[in-house]
């Protein structure tokens, strides 16, 4: 019994209590090597007992690498899951993004195939069977709040790809999580068809709702009910700090400006904000500012986003996932339930990321890059472009298709070999995930700078100017100014780049601990 229902009062589908097992009795159903599909969205709505059993399992027999699995999720989920089972070697393919040391290790010593992918496309892909040999998977775990009559699941904490991928599942297990409020009714689930019968999505607004709370389910292919009384282990999150300040106060300047020239309406238009400590800092910058009646339609409410809601400047907020903080966030959510629940709508992935809503809404995109260059090209996945860290995320589908996209980021990231830290304006990014085509702002503590309208050259003159950190400004500059007269010269000098340059800073950095290179002198031996 918990103090928010029992098990039979949250399964109405009675005969589904028939079905009821420990944990631990579903191991029975898992084998080497089966295609797993599991709910959850950025720590958030994801199954913790069979998955914690599981491990358990196989730490105790001594199973690690012979018992191993392909896993396919909407994005990361617990560190006590994924993660875990990334350090007892459960996991040979990992789709399509993830989170946790263990697990980034294992993928970047090769033990773990990873594929990374747009969040958005991969909810649709997903359904259409690109991932496994015959688009089918052997076994989905699902966390839901409740089951009603017809066998309807209502979900918990995120959407994912449930929705989706739920129908391509030969056997489903889904815990029912007793330990916090039932989330039934904050859900606008809408099964889409396949091409080329699919229809438009009718989202006008950010709290539009086109579907049902609940997300169908064949009862026969469940085979087993497990109930949890595990929360989420969310992240948490950096406290705001001067740079993130410094970066909310540019947007909001911004933003003012944009108001003033007619660009945009006084409450703007529909907010998305990226994961991660940054983005979290910024909205809650933001939440502190002037304006008001604001909407947010993004992928992920992270714990700022109560600020907006407590402040009385945020009128509602459509998400795939609640992605609060474990020990912060969400006691305070379920602290003032009544205020934030009907505020916020959760929808499958393949409509939250979906471009024909972020464009008719006019999204304002905000998302974190790992670096850019002085052209806008951003890297968001890979770390000196071969260390993968957590993935793409949905940052894209946003980034391509918002009313204004913009990407925020410090100047400079924190170095154990270097004081000053690394720069995060680079001469050219070593790993491109986000094109210049995509990006019209961004921002650091340093600066804004709004690249629309103008060319590559003068792009990079304001990026310099705008956004770096003071003691890399001249080196970027002798860069930028070398490489174009030497292209300019020949002829090639619409977007000036020296590829026996461009990457010294991170090859400095690699081999001497630092990017503040003292000098652009390189020798290179070439083949004959």
């Amino acid at each position: 019994m918990s103090e928010f229902g029992t098990l039979e009062s949250r399964v109405r589908r009675k005969s589904l209590l028939s079905k009821v097992m420990k944990a631990e009795d579903t191991i029975k159903f898992f084998s080497n090597g089966q295609d797993l599909l599991w709910s959850g969205f950025t720590p958030a709505g994801y199954p913790k007992e069979v998955p914690i059993a599981l491990a358990n399992h196989v730490e105790s027999n001594n199973l690690q690498g012979k018992m191993k699995f392909n896993l396919f999720i909407g994005a990361s989920v617990g560190a006590e899951t994924e993660d875990r089972w990334a350090s007892l070697d459960m996991i040979d393919r990992r789709w399509p993004y993830q989170t946790g040391k263990n697990i980034a290790a294992g993928i970047n010593a090769g033990r773990i195939r990873m594929g990374d992918k747009h969040l958005g496309h991969f909810a649709q892909d997903i359904s259409y069977g690109f991932y496994t040999g015959n688009g089918r998977y052997d076994i989905g775990i699902i966390e839901v709040s409740a089951i009603t009559e017809d066998c309807g699941l209502a979900l918990t904490t995120s959407c994912g790809i449930v929705a989706e991928a739920i129908n391509l599942c030969d056997k489903i297990i889904i815990e029912v999580n007793t330990g916090q409020p039932s989330f039934e009714g904050m859900h606008d689930i809408h099964m889409q068809q396949k091409p080329p019968h699919r229809a438009p999505f009718l989202i006008t607004a950010a709290d539009s709702r086109i579907g049902t709370p609940y997300v169908p389910c064949d009862p026969d292919r469940i085979v087993a009910i497990v109930e949890s009384k595990r929360r989420d282990k969310g992240r948490a999150f950096a406290e705001q700090d001067d740079t993130s300040e410094a970066i909310a106060g540019h947007i909001m300047e911004f933003f003012k400006h944009e108001i003033k020239m007619g660009r945009l309406p006084e409450n703007l238009l529909p907010l998305q904000s990226g994961v991660g400590s940054i983005a979290n800092a910024v909205i809650g910058g933001l939440a502190k500012g002037p304006f008001r009646n604001l909407s947010v339609y993004t992928e992920v409410l992270q714990d700022t986003m109560l600020d907006f809601f407590d402040g009385g400047n945020l009128l509602c907020a459509s998400s795939c996932s609640l992605s609060l903080s474990e020990t912060e966030g969400f006691p305070r959510f379920f602290d003032n339930w009544e205020k934030y629940f009907s505020k916020i709508t959760l929808r499958p992935l393949s409509i939250s990321n979906a471009p024909e809503p972020i464009r008719r809404l006019g999204c304002i995109a905000m998302n974190t890059p790992v670096e850019f260059d002085i052209y806008a090209h951003a890297n968001s996945t890979l770390v000196g472009g071969t260390r993968m860290i957590n993935g793409l995320g949905g940052s894209g589908d946003f980034l391509r298709n918002g009313y204004i996209k913009l990407m925020h980021s410090p100047s400079t990231r924190p170095s154990k070999t270097d004081p000053m830290g690394i720069t995060c304006v680079v001469p050219k990014a070593p790993h491109i995930d986000h094109t210049e085509h995509d990006l019209d702002v961004l921002v650091t503590e340093q600066g804004l700078a709004d690249l629309r309208g103008l060319c590559p050259r003068d792009r990079a003159l304001k990026i310099i100017e705008k956004c770096a950190h003071p003691n890399y400004k001249p080196i970027l500059t002798d860069y930028f100014e070398m490489a174009k007269k030497e292209t300019i010269a020949k002829g090639i000098g619409h977007e000036p780049q020296l590829f026996d340059r461009a990457f010294k800073m991170q090859l400095n950095l690699a081999q001497n601990g630092t990017m503040q290179i003292k000098n652009w002198d390189i020798k290179i031996d070439l083949c004959e």
